[in-house]
């Protein structure tokens, strides 16, 4: 169990041969890329690093996905980027088989992923579908949830290419694909088999299209990135860009806990400054040192914010007991 944010003498992009990078919250938010992220991953490739982009967002082909990021400022071909619309597709496909028709509520991204399977895409229950498969599109509706419902609650397979119940925007948090999922959920009381992050059957796509032999999972979600590290056995670098704040970093499970922590993908490009233990008790990173004291995390020192937050890490995540309030450790760091 991971008591403390790991170190690394060398940068990370030489550590590691890959970095599989989330999207939403990690290099773009909508149509803007996040601060320092184009400039980070030039650096990143130019150091010899391979960068696959690993989505759990079904609405868009990898082709669409690799131009909107070829417009931020950074190359990137379709066979670089990985959706759980792929993931879910070679699902279905290994379960009904090739020819089969897919009653598909979702957007272009979900359309394609299954047109590369062999399968074929219908609308309506009453088109006998061999399954069901919902994936996020902005234009799902009242009748597409309906038609699901309807072929659901006569005995179809239900797949869901992911359930986040929330999405990143330029305008803010959105509803996701888990929240069109759970209507479906509520109105049959079935669960759907599930393809994206964190689950085994995304980090398979994501190894067998990527090639990688030493990943890094790069992202900004506790309960998909992180996880989906942890279940695939390998490291992983919170980014706080996007939806994880420093306080949900704080309360983390042990499966939630990264490997490393950076403010933004320039962590990847240098080393990861080691969190010391002092006494059992005291964890230090920088120039911080961070304890638990009558049920509160307390924090001394200055430095990089992050650095603080590092300290902060080891405290919480090893204390014992109930978990100790953080607001005023936090407000130091302006957090």
């Amino acid at each position: 169990m991971r008591t403390r944010p790991g170190g690394s003498a060398v940068a990370l992009c030489e550590r590691y041969d890959t970095a599989l990078l989330d999207l939403d919250g990690v290099v773009y938010r909508g149509a803007t890329a996040v601060d320092h992220a184009v400039d980070a991953l030039a650096d990143a490739r130019g150091a010899g690093m391979h960068l696959a982009y690993v989505t759990n967002n079904a609405s868009r082909t990898p082709q669409a996905v690799a131009e909107h990021l070829t417009r931020l400022g950074v190359p990137t071909a379709a066979d670089d980027v990985i959706t759980s619309a792929q993931a879910v597709a070679r699902l279905i496909a290994e379960q009904v088989g090739v020819g089969a028709p897919v009653l598909v509520v979702g957007g272009e991204g979900l359309l394609r992923a299954l047109e590369e399977r062999g399968l074929r895409a219908v609308t309506s229950a009453e088109q006998d579908p061999a399954a069901v498969v919902m994936g996020f599109a902005p234009s799902v509706g009242w009748e597409q949830l309906a038609e699901a419902s309807f072929a659901v609650g006569r005995g179809v397979p239900f797949f869901a290419s992911n359930t986040d119940v929330t999405v990143p925007t330029a305008r803010g948090i959105a509803p996701g694909n888990g929240t069109l999922v759970q209507v479906v959920r509520t109105t049959t009381g079935v669960d759907p088999q599930i393809a994206g992050k964190p689950l085994p059957p995304m980090h398979r796509e994501t190894i067998l299209r990527t090639g990688a032999r030493h990943p890094l999972v790069v992202g900004d979600r506790l309960d998909t990135d992180i996880e989906g590290a942890h279940v695939g056995g390998v490291d992983s670098l919170l980014v706080l860009t996007g939806v994880c704040t420093a306080a949900d970093l704080l309360a983390a499970p042990p499966e939630h806990r990264p490997t490393y922590v950076a403010a933004d993908l320039r962590g990847l490009l240098v080393p990861q400054p080691e969190v010391s233990v002092r006494s059992g008790s005291e964890f230090a990173c920088g120039g911080w040192t961070a304890s638990v004291r009558q049920g509160a995390l307390v924090l001394s020192g200055r430095g990089e914010p992050v650095d603080g937050l590092r300290a902060l890490c080891g405290a919480a995540w090893s204390a014992e007991g109930e978990r100790p309030s953080a607001d005023e450790a936090l407000s130091r760091l302006g957090r």
